[in-house]
């Protein structure tokens, strides 16, 4: 069968990239497979077995001081009741726990530490998430024949494994929620689709149980429910919505089985709340929330920053298959519910970049969404020739993805979860090297390349007679301007200046940094200005980090158009947004020249 073919390389795929090109489990720190958010969806297992402190976490800060998975001790923070409440739900710690067990019993065996974070465990938790996602997989694959042909089926694998950012969540990050939750959607859809054939108590038990473990996972995920509600619905009339109705009439007991499946599993994350903070209901996430009335829609979808459409470009074929299931789809009240509420609601997150990585809270829907674009696909091959432009526009966004995850988990990699512009990512798409020049264009979209033409000096500093400035060490010279953690701005440096037939500034500046800032917004800013009458006419900058070598002086240099609109003068200046580190800046110069 070609979709058995299909899964075998789709596994090959997974297994390639979970053990060979990205093996995080080998990692150490935020890169490792507990690294980030995964810690903290972990920590009830080790806080609640070996620590035996879910309220205080003594352990806390000697753990992320040791391991690093995190910058600082931030997986729980301190509730009223005064203990420490777990920020994220416990549902992966649920899925998590054989996985711990094993890894806790054989620690010491095996010569590490049974902290509940050494390797080991480490290891055994990655290990089993990539396993369940393979299961998960092959349920998939076996959800696909029931409703589409075998190589419908086949085509669709292909393009969720290589064409979408699944491939990233099911093969690197897999310890995260998406995949887990891929399959138990997955599961959910077999066992609803079983149901409303023989509504049997199994069946109705484990579409329970799974909706619940979802829930536990991820509160959000709970609009899961629809599809065990909508399920087999085809339209939305008097007469269906009443039908349906007298379905759970007729089966009432296994229906109600089912609800108190999904209550028993989410009263763990009550219980839990009840426990450390005396409340059934905790919201842990700060300031963060829901904005219901304008979700963020474009940003969410389009923003070069980590938009789901942008850096998944094949989803763009289930807004097509959309279509097409509103006109012969099966179960499409379910499906197509599902898919725009689920929508809505990741829009409406006021984080709405999700910590980078395209769009990443889509993944899990994919099990439903992908009905779509595999309703799609059946009606393409049936076209004599629509069907092989659509494919090799296909073809091209699995490229993109392919792009899109190397170098998102390379050293240097071109994918910058902070750091992505408009300007930066027509640069580097479908790339895997380019110029160094390029990284500018995280800051700016202005760049000559070419051969500047009658280049004049309009303008140098050198700080030597700078009171501001510092005679310890400078970089050349007497004096050199010394940015530390405490200083902000420097002085505003002016000069009259009006174009002539010049069309480009060139402004470069020494620079000697004494450690390296890897947060974008903290790095030392270089700001070009053009000015009339006190009033600004336009901005430009780059972050000087971007560029410097650890301990090296080194020149750097950027380029700006110079303005159509009247200005009298140029401002130079620089800004440290909160950098704790420290830097030396000398020899600024500014250029003008003609294209």
């Amino acid at each position: 069968m070609l979709s058995r073919s299909a899964y075998i390389i789709c596994v090959a795929l997974l297994l390639y990239v979970a053990l060979i090109f990205d093996p995080k489990w080998k990692n150490t720190g935020r890169e490792s497979s507990l690294g980030w958010d995964v810690s903290t969806y972990y920590w009830y297992l080790p806080a609640t077995f070996i620590y035996h402190d879910l309220k205080e976490q003594k352990f806390g800060d000697s753990i992320i001081d040791k391991y690093g998975f995190t910058p600082v001790f931030e997986q729980s923070f301190v509730h009223k009741s005064g203990n420490r409440v777990i920020t994220y739900s416990s549902g992966l710690a649920v899925v998590f726990l054989p996985a711990f067990a094993v890894a806790h019993a054989l620690a010491a065996p095996l010569g590490y530490e049974a902290d509940g974070f050494s390797l080991p465990y480490q290891a055994a938790v990655h290990f089993w998430s990539l396993l369940a996602a393979i299961v998960g997989l092959w349920y998939f694959r076996k959800l696909l024949l029931r409703y589409f042909s075998d190589k419908v089926t086949a085509i669709s694998l292909v393009l969720l494994v290589f064409g979408t950012n699944y491939l990233n969540y099911a093969g690197v990050d897999v310890t995260l929620t998406h995949s887990w939750l891929f399959s138990i959607y997955t599961l959910v859809l077999l066992n609803t689709g079983n149901f409303y054939a023989d509504p049997r108590y199994k069946y109705a038990i484990r579409i329970g149980l799974l909706t619940g473990l979802a829930i536990l996972i991820r509160p959000s995920d709970m609009i899961i429910a629809l599809i065990p509600l909508l399920w087999g619905m085809e339209n939305i009339w008097p007469g269906t919505i009443k039908k349906r109705f007298m379905f759970f009439i007729a089966n009432y007991k296994p229906f109600l089985l089912a609800v108190l499946c999904t209550v028993l599993v989410g009263s763990i994350q009550i219980i839990y709340w009840l426990y450390v903070a005396g409340e059934p209901l905790v919201y842990s996430y700060d300031d963060k929330g829901f904005y219901w009335t304008k979700p963020h829609f474009f940003d969410y979808t389009f923003s070069y920053r980590s938009g789901w459409l942008v850096y998944t470009p094949l989803m763009f074929f289930a807004f097509a298959g959309l279509l097409v299931y509103l006109w012969k789809g099966k179960n499409k009240v379910a499906i197509i519910s599902f898919f725009l509420l689920n929508y809505y609601i990741i829009a409406a997150w006021d984080v709405w970049w999700y910590g980078g990585m395209g769009g990443r809270p889509m993944v899990q829907s994919y099990a439903i969404t992908f009905f779509m674009i595999a309703a799609l696909i059946d009606v393409l091959l049936k076209t004599r020739w629509i069907k092989w432009p659509v494919f090799a526009v296909m073809a091209v966004f699995v490229y993109v993805n392919i792009w899109f995850t190397y170098n998102a988990h390379t050293p240097k990699g071109l994918y910058d979860p902070v750091g992505m512009t408009k300007a930066y990512y027509w640069k580097v798409v479908g790339r895997f090297k380019v110029p160094e020049y390029t990284v500018r264009f995280k800051d700016t979209d202005e760049y000559f390349d070419g051969a500047p033409k009658n280049m004049k000096q309009l303008y140098s500093y050198g700080f030597e007679d700078d009171t501001t400035a510092s005679d310890v060490y400078p970089i050349s010279g007497k004096r050199s301007l010394y940015f530390h953690p405490y200083r902000d701005y420097s002085p505003i440096l002016a000069f009259p200046y009006s174009p002539g037939n010049a069309d480009w500034l060139r402004a470069k500046v020494t620079i000697k940094v004494m450690d390296d800032e890897w947060e974008y917004w903290k790095m030392l800013q270089f700001t070009i200005g053009f000015v009339k009458q006190e009033e600004k006419i336009k901005t430009n900058m780059i972050r000087l980090h971007r560029f410097a070598i650890e301990g090296k002086p080194t020149e750097v240099y950027f380029d700006v158009k110079i303005p159509k609109q009247p200005f009298d003068s140029v401002h130079v200046f620089f800004w440290n947004p909160g950098s704790y580190t420290t830097a030396k800046l000398d020899d600024i110069e500014i250029w003008s020249f003609e294209e």
